[in-house]
C-alpha cells in the first residue's frame, strides 16, 4: 500500500486552496498560498507556474517572469510555463525574450492557438523595433541569435533574460540583462566565440568586455554601471551562443538600468525579509497579540462580499471589472463610456480603439440632444 508523504499532502492541500482563491479572483491570497506550498515543495514546477499566473493577474510582471523561468528550469517540457513567461515578457516590452519562450512553447503545444496569437503580436513589435533602434548589421543577426538561444533552451539551459536597449559601441553583438536582489546577469549574444578571444575585467563600478576575433575589428563594451559591484565575486562564462556575466552587487538595491545615469534617482533598497518582518509591530498592553494581517484580510473579504443594491451594486461591479482589467480593457472602457455619453461600456479595445463610439439608447427609449 502506497503512502503519501505528510509534507507533500500538506503542500497539495495548500495548493488546492490557492487555486480556489484564484478562481474567486483573490489573486493576492493565491500568491501567498502558492508561496506557502512552494516552501514545502520547492521542486514542484506546477506551483511556480501557477504562482506566475497569479502574479500576471496582479500585474507583477517581473515576479511572473521569474516564477515561469523557475518552472522551466525544473521542468523544461512544461508548455504553460513558456506561455506565462512569454506573456510576462511581452508586457514588460522584452520581445526577444518573449519570442524565445513562445517558440519553445509552440513546439511543445502545437495545437494551442494562444502561442500563435502571441507570437504574431511579438513579431509585429520586433518588426517595429528593429529598424529604428537596432543597427542594420545587428538586425540581420537577431534571427540567428534567437535560433541559437532556442536551440540551447531546448537542451535545458533555460534562463530568464531581460533585453535592454542595444547601446554597445560596436554593432556586431546585442546585449541584455536581468537582475536578482544580490546580482545582475549581463548577457552578450556572441555566437561561436572562443574563450581565448574574450577579455572581461571588473572594476568597482565598471564592466569592461573585449571580444577580439582574428581579422575582425574588436568589440568593446565598457559601461559605467548603475551601482557598485564586488569585483572578486564577479564571474563570467562563455557559452555556445552567448557570454554570460554575473555581477555581484555591493548593495542590495534594484538597478532601474544597467548603466549609470544622473537623471535616474537611486531606488529604495530591496527588502529581502519576509512579509511578516516588514509589517510594523503595534504596541499593546493586551496579553494576547492581535493578528493585524488576518484582520485586514477579513475586512477586505467582507467588503468584497458585501451585497449592494441598485446603482451602488452596479458601480461596484464596474469598479471590480476595471480593477482586474488589463491596460487595453481600461482604455476601451474609458473611451467607450466618454464618447457614448455613458450609454456604452466596452472592454474590447480592438473594437472601439479605431472608431468613435456612438451613443446607444436602451430598448424602448430614444436619444435626444439637450437643449439649453
Amino acid at each position: 500500500m502506497s503512502q503519501v508523504c505528510p509534507t507533500m499532502a500538506s503542500s497539495l492541500e495548500i495548493a488546492k486552496k490557492a487555486k480556489e482563491a484564484f478562481v474567486d479572483d483573490s489573486f493576492k491570497l493565491a500568491v501567498d498560498l502558492f508561496s506557502e506550498a512552494i516552501d514545502l515543495s520547492p521542486n514542484d514546477a506546477n506551483l511556480f507556474a501557477d504562482r506566475a499566473q497569479a502574479h500576471l493577474k496582479l500585474n507583477n510582471l517581473t515576479e511572473a517572469a521569474a516564477d515561469a523561468s523557475k518552472a522551466i528550469e525544473i521542468d523544461p517540457s512544461m508548455a504553460k510555463a513558456y506561455l506565462r513567461k512569454g506573456t510576462a515578457c511581452m508586457k514588460l516590452g522584452e520581445y526577444l525574450t518573449a519570442k524565445e519562450a513562445l517558440e519553445i512553447g509552440t513546439s511543445l503545444a502545437q495545437n494551442d492557438s494562444r502561442f500563435t496569437k502571441l507570437l504574431k503580436e511579438c513579431d509585429q513589435h520586433l518588426a517595429d523595433f528593429q529598424p529604428s533602434t537596432v543597427p542594420a548589421s545587428v538586425a540581420s543577426k537577431l534571427s540567428d541569435t534567437t535560433a541559437g538561444i532556442l536551440e540551447e533552451s531546448k537542451k535545458g539551459c533555460c534562463m530568464s533574460q531581460q533585453i535592454s536597449t542595444i547601446t554597445s559601441v560596436s554593432p556586431k553583438y546585442s546585449h541584455g540583462y536581468y537582475q536578482k536582489p544580490e546580482e545582475v546577469v549581463v548577457t552578450i549574444y556572441a555566437k561561436g566565440i572562443r574563450a581565448n578571444n574574450i577579455v572581461v575585467d571588473f572594476g568597482e563600478q565598471i564592466l569592461s568586455v573585449k571580444i577580439g576575433v582574428h581579422d575582425e575589428d574588436a568589440y568593446y563594451f565598457q559601461p559605467r554601471l548603475f551601482g557598485k559591484i564586488i569585483p572578486d565575486k564577479c564571474r563570467y562564462e562563455v557559452l555556445s551562443t552567448k557570454v554570460e556575466i554575473r555581477l555581484a552587487k555591493a548593495e542590495i538595491i534594484n538597478w532601474p538600468s544597467l548603466e549609470y545615469s544622473k537623471e535616474i534617482a537611486v531606488t529604495q533598497k530591496v527588502n529581502v525579509l519576509s512579509v511578516e518582518s516588514q509589517r510594523p509591530a503595534y504596541p499593546s498592553s493586551m496579553p494576547r497579540k492581535r493578528d493585524w494581517d488576518k484582520l485586514e484580510a477579513q475586512v477586505k473579504q467582507e467588503e468584497k462580499e458585501e451585497k449592494l443594491d441598485g446603482d451602488a451594486g452596479v458601480n461596484r461591479m464596474f469598479q471590480d471589472i476595471y480593477l482586474n482589467a488589463d491596460e487595453d480593457m481600461r482604455r476601451a472602457m474609458s473611451k467607450s463610456f466618454m464618447e457614448s455619453n455613458g450609454t456604452v461600456l466596452s472592454t474590447d479595445w480592438t473594437d472601439v480603439g479605431s472608431k468613435k463610439v456612438e451613443a446607444t439608447a436602451p430598448d424602448g427609449m430614444e436619444l435626444k440632444k439637450w437643449e439649453y
